[in-house]
């Protein structure tokens, strides 16, 4: 008996000699007496845990997290837990301050111990996630007391790593911080709308790649209705606004080729392509980096402000840039059509026909040429012989049939509509002329027409 008393005492010892934290010695518990408190103090803060009982919990709970930091990743979790509850039920500003203090220190240990930490969970996290978490704790707690700008930076640098991956909280997070920025410094206009784009990108993302998941839809149609009225409580939603806001910037950036794109894709993605600094942005963009798409889009823009002689130039320069004839052709069908809009008949053919010696194959051309000459078939002072201009119109619309068949339908509901304005034999007959004659069309259109 006294040797079974003596072995007791001598683990004991033994123990107490071999005792070490898992902080210091870098093991997963601690080793002796300190791993075996280490596991009892786990298991009783998770019972006072079940219970709801945070304040029993938090003192436990410390100690492990404190001596044995890769424990488990449940350490970091409960913690988060713990203290959440212990500054929601304290009436002590002192307190509640030191709380928040701790709170965010258990999201530092967790980032510092994460590559051990995500070695013992099936579901590792990542830096940007527990940084975006940090943030919102953050943002929750602080109350008046908030860094805005300090807890934006954070926030974009969590945004930064976790891009598309940004949890709903954090983008949320990301348009108050930013529109708390822009109440109190205008000049942040540019970033709050950039924030704003940001997010309503990777919502769109998750929207999309939870399709077939209604949960996870819900959530993040609220995430994005909720950023789409902060962004409205911003009053910077107007294409007019946009267009106060950028046009001098545009002058003084018009060598920034980086921030003209980013001027043309906010206007793009906000739907305010019509506003004259759209345009403006377009050209600049276009003197620096002269592309035959650049240069179809100034003319595009152009011709909708009425700018006919301008369009034309553009088209004229995207018809030379363009890479090959089918694109060449494209241009001079575009510059053709914008003539047409314009009503000068003898230009537009011109342009047409262009395209056609380009692309022989396309039948678009035929079918504007045929509209043009239904919409001025007068030539002469006799009725009938203008009437005759509609077997051009008819001759054109069935060589576009005949060379490109995507245009087969279109052609054949438009024969049927000017088939019926043919002059009649009896009316031809009065001018002396009959089937299978050639009448020569004069004025503009200046076409051989065989009578049928």
């Amino acid at each position: 008996m006294r040797y079974a008393g003596l072995l007791v005492i001598w683990l004991l010892c033994s123990l107490s000699a071999n005792a070490q934290k898992g902080i210091e010695d870098g093991s997963r518990f601690g080793h002796g007496e300190d791993s075996v408190r280490c596991i009892q103090h786990i298991a009783l803060y998770k019972t006072y845990l079940q219970k709801n009982d945070f304040a029993q919990a938090y003192s436990p709970w410390k100690s492990v997290f404190t001596e044995a930091p890769w424990a488990s990743p449940n350490i970091y979790t409960d913690g988060t837990q713990i203290l959440r509850a212990l500054i929601a039920d304290s009436d002590n500003e002192t307190k509640e301050e030191d709380y928040l203090t701790e709170l965010m220190n258990i999201h530092d240990q967790h980032i510092q111990y994460l590559d051990s930490l995500n070695t013992l969970t099936h579901t590792p996290v990542t830096p940007g996630f527990v940084l975006g978490m940090k943030i919102h704790d953050y943002v929750m707690f602080s109350g008046t007391d908030i860094n805005i700008d300090k807890a934006y930076r954070k926030e974009q640098e969590a945004i930064g790593m976790e891009k598309e991956k940004s949890t709903y909280y954090m983008l949320e997070d990301l348009m108050d911080l930013s529109l708390q920025k822009l109440k109190t410094n205008a000049g942040h206009i540019e970033q709050f709308i950039q924030d704003y784009l940001k997010a309503s990108r990777y919502i769109r993302f998750r929207l999309e790649s939870t399709i077939n998941d209604p949960q996870k839809q819900h959530l993040w149609s609220i995430t994005k209705d909720y950023i789409d009225t902060r962004f409205i409580e911003s009053r910077c939603v107007t294409c007019e606004d946009l267009q106060k806001l950028y046009a001098p910037k545009i002058e003084q950036h018009r060598t920034d080729l980086a921030y003209i794109n980013l001027v043309l894709s906010t206007l793009r993605q906000l739907k305010c392509t019509g506003e004259e600094v759209y345009l403006t942005a377009s050209e600049a963009a276009y003197t620096l980096t002269p592309t035959a798409g650049l240069a179809a889009e100034c003319g595009r823009l152009c011709y909708q402000r009425g700018k006919i002689e301008e369009s034309i130039t553009y088209f004229d320069e995207a018809a030379m840039l363009a890479p090959n004839p089918a694109d060449k052709a494209e241009y001079c069908y575009r510059a053709a059509r914008v003539l047409y809009q314009d009503k000068q008949w003898k230009r537009a053919k011109q342009y047409a026909l262009k395209s056609i010696s380009l692309d022989k194959d396309e039948g678009k051309p035929y079918i504007l040429i045929a509209q043009m000459y239904a919409s001025n078939p007068n030539w002469c002072k006799e009725a009938t012989l203008n009437q005759c201009t509609y077997f051009a119109v008819i001759d054109k619309l069935q060589k576009a049939q005949s060379v490109d068949t995507s245009t087969a339908d279109e052609a054949t509901q438009l024969i049927n509509t000017y088939q019926k304005h043919i002059p009649t034999e009896k009316a031809l007959a009065g001018l002396g002329l009959k089937k299978g004659n050639a009448v020569i069309l004069g004025g503009w259109i200046n076409e051989t027409i065989i009578l049928r």
